[in-house]
């Protein structure tokens, strides 16, 4: 295992990247319950979305850990399940819409059967690589505050302080603290001790309560994609071609960005480049492929994955210790899902992820506004939107306007020019 994984070489051990992967597992967790929630909204049934994200999660993430050795796990991400929702609401059944994400995956696959996306990674300007990891710091870090309603909603100001007599708020708040002091001292595997501590602090609270622990896995009804050929068929009688672009161009940034986040963070990207990139790229084509075929919204690079980093992971051992769990969570639905429910338990791991990732800030060339301007905006806009995606997409089409002002136009990548027009259209005309 030592061997396999390089332990030695990125200096760690194999306690420390188990432990990492039970760490950004907690902090994944909620997808299992989250994803089934949104998509039962299009008509599918409850367990067969629940088995699908598991699913597609361990063979996503499996892949990333044997052929990439990367720590980084891989989940249906967020936004792409509420835009698949859309899809159906625009008039087709939810089977038919699965055809556009198998579609999706099958394209996606082979682009990264290619050297096209390794190249994208080597195209983005450093100034857009490290605003991508502080913007999605501050994307994850309001998720955690949202979610725990340490930042509510407010009609006036868009967003407030929270109830701070609310026990489940003081209760984020004391562990943000908690996680905050034994990160200052150095404590090994803080994040993860500050989850288990606050996990029974909210049983004794009653914040949590049981309704048995076991399960056995139920995957619902028929496989949404029986034969590879209709899919095609159904795009095309459809006119499902914008909804196909969309989840291409999503889930290619999406992970895209989230992989250059959390290897910049964890000291993997070495030259602005990243080894075995087509191994790791592949993890979330696979995915959502395979994801499809069992009834669930296209798999992405989970940004929380910076949890498990920041808790000492650097190979493919905590990616493959994400997944085993992810397996095993199928046979324990009743309590993953009250875990997930309570959100006290990982929101402030999210929220300590997202101080260590604006530390990229310092890289960024504030002094240009070339340079400055466009970084701004994805980091403004990744946690205001709620899309990694989006904040990705406007900085992709602001960098080479400013820069083609300031007469440094050749100095741009084409790919950037590509993407910068791609995006608009996506933006403007496929949302």
């Amino acid at each position: 295992m030592n061997k396999f994984f390089q332990l030695e070489k990125h200096n760690t051990t194999v306690q420390t990247e188990i432990l990492a992967g039970l760490t950004t597992f907690l902090t994944m967790a909620y997808i299992i319950v989250v994803n089934p929630v949104i998509l039962s909204a299009a008509g599918i049934p409850f367990n067969q979305i629940f088995m699908a994200t598991i699913v597609s999660a361990v063979v996503g993430t499996t892949w990333m850990a044997l052929a990439a050795n990367y720590p980084i796990g891989v989940a249906p991400g967020l936004g792409l399940n509420a835009y698949f929702v859309t899809v159906v609401a625009g008039g087709v059944d939810y089977k038919t819409a699965f055809s556009s994400v198998f579609v999706a995956g099958v394209i996606f696959l082979l682009l990264s059967f290619t050297t096209f996306r390794e190249k994208l990674i080597g195209a983005i300007p450093e100034t857009l690589k490290s605003a991508i990891t502080a913007g999605i710091g501050l994307f994850i870090a309001f998720v955690g505050l949202r979610l725990s309603g340490v930042v509510v909603g407010d009609p006036e100001n868009i967003v407030a302080l929270g109830d701070l007599h609310n026990p489940a708020v003081l209760l984020t708040l004391f562990g943000i603290m908690l996680s905050v002091v034994l990160t200052i001292l150095n404590v090994k595997g803080a994040l993860f001790i500050g989850m288990v501590v606050i996990t029974l602090i909210s049983y004794f609270m009653g914040l949590i309560q049981f309704d048995g622990l076991v399960a056995m896995p139920d995957f619902g009804s028929d496989l949404m994609i029986t034969n590879p050929i209709t899919p095609f068929i159904d795009i095309a009688s459809n006119g499902l071609y914008g909804a196909v672009i969309s989840f291409l161009l999503i889930t290619i940034f999406d992970t895209t960005g989230t992989m250059i986040g959390v290897t910049k963070r964890a000291g993997l990207m070495k030259d602005g480049k990243l080894e075995n990139a087509k191994q790791a790229l592949l993890s979330d084509a696979i995915g959502t492929t395979v994801g499809s075929i069992f009834g669930t919204s296209p798999t992405t690079a989970f940004a929380e994955s910076g949890t498990g980093v920041a808790a000492g992971g650097r190979t493919g051992l905590t990616a493959l210790t994400i997944a085993v769990l992810f397996a095993l969570s199928s046979f324990f639905y009743p309590l993953f899902s009250v875990i997930s429910s309570v959100s006290a338990i990982t929101s402030p791991a999210l929220v300590i992820v997202g101080t260590f990732m604006m530390a990229s800030t310092a890289e960024i060339k504030w002094s240009d506004f070339s340079e400055a301007f466009p970084a701004f905006i994805v980091i403004l806009s990744m946690p205001l939107t709620g899309s990694i995606a989006t904040g990705l997409a406007l900085g992709f089409i602001t960098y080479p306007i400013t820069k083609a002002v300031k007469g440094q136009a050749k100095t741009v990548h084409p790919f950037v020019y590509i993407f910068a027009v791609l995006f608009f259209i996506q933006l403007f005309f496929l949302a």
